[in-house]
Order: C-alpha cells, then structure tokens, then sequence
C-alpha cells in the first residue's frame, strides 16, 4: 500500500473538493512530508493518476478575481470512497505495515465508526499476538539472543516489536472504548485542515510548479 494514495484521498474527502494545493498544505499541516513520502511532486502525481483512474473527479474552476490561471478541484467519485475506506480499514489492520502507512490510518481513523476501528485494532493486536507465537516456535526468547550467534537479535527485535507494538494498540483500542475522539456518526468531527487563505506554520516554504494547477 502506499501512504500517498491514502493521504490524499484523505485529505480530498475532508474538504469535499479540493486543489491541488489545499491538499499540499493539509498534508504539510499533518507533517505528513516529514514521515512519509508525501512529497509535492508525490501529491500533485497522486491526484492526476487518482483522476485517471476514475477515484477522483476533476473539476476545472475559473481562475481568482486576482487573475491567475484556472485550478482544478478534486471530488471523491464513489470508487473512490470504496478505496479510501478499503486502504483506512487495511492500515489499521495489518500489523506488518510500513510506519507511515499506520500513522496515515491513524490521522484519519475518526473517519470511521468507533465500534468499527476498535474492531480492526483488536484484529491488528491478533495478528501480531500470532505472528509473535509463529517466531517463538523456533526461537526460545526465554534464552537469549545469544542462541544463534548475533542473528538472534533479529528475532530479538521482532518479539519486542510485536510485544510493544501489541500494548500501544492495546492502550489505544482502551482510549477509544473510553470515549476520546469524535468518530464518524458522533457529531462534528476535529478539523484538521486549515481554511482557505490560512497561514500553514508547518508548511514545507518550497513552491512548486504543481502549486499553480
């Protein structure tokens, strides 16, 4: 999976339509270009090949009273909501993701029903409880790293992954069934997005041709 694709069918959806730049700067706002590769050529890629793949609507506004050319504005289509929901369920799921696509599912979690994220985090902890049983299976923690020469911390570093990584999931599915945040069906939802014309204090400063589209 990757992240970008996530990240800006993400971002397209909580404006309802969106520039190219809009998304940018929400992305920046996130500091999605510090851990993931949602890089401005990334961004503006992402949107034309999502369009050509019919996950988003392109349409073509008339320039600003301040002269400029046309932009263009993104809409979600409905296949492209199906995939935005398809990779969001996924990158909460599957524990052997990359960490930007976790922490992309993570920013945009509240998308979804409360009951159902708490489910895909309990299936997430699942899998790395049995992913953690299949490696102890042929290697006994109990022993030491040491058992196989230094290639033992290998499966050293996964036992505490998958131990540390099942706890914070824990601690997070406790937080959610607990009331924090606000998810879809519950009211009016954090905005995460900056408005029209707002300063970004954690933008990324460097133009970009994609920047005029």
């Amino acid at each position: 999976m990757s992240a970008i694709r996530l990240l800006v069918l993400g971002a397209v959806r909580q404006h309802g339509r969106a520039h190219g730049y809009q998304v940018r700067n929400d992305l920046e706002y996130w500091g999605a270009h510090e851990w993931s590769n949602a890089k401005p050529g990334s961004i503006y890629h992402a949107l034309k090949q999502l369009a050509k793949q019919g996950m988003l609507h392109a349409h073509e506004i008339a320039p600003s009273t301040a002269g400029g050319p046309p932009r263009t504005e993104y809409e979600l289509t409905e296949q492209g909501t199906e995939e935005y929901l398809s990779l969001l369920r996924a990158a909460l799921t599957e524990y052997d993701q990359r960490p930007d696509i976790l922490t992309s599912g993570l920013g945009l979690m509240v998308d979804l029903p409360r009951e159902e994220v708490v489910g895909l985090l309990k299936e997430r902890v699942r899998s790395m409880e049995g992913w953690r049983a299949s490696v102890t299976e042929y290697y006994v923690p109990e022993d030491g790293p040491g058992q196989l020469g230094h290639i033992g911390e290998i499966m050293n570093y996964w036992l505490n992954s998958a131990d540390t990584g099942a706890q914070w999931t824990k601690d997070l599915i406790g937080r959610i069934e607990g009331g924090a945040y606000t998810f879809a069906g519950e009211g009016e939802p954090f905005v995460g997005v900056l408005a029209e014309g707002e300063e970004n204090p954690f933008g990324a400063g460097e133009p970009h041709a994609g920047d005029r589209d």
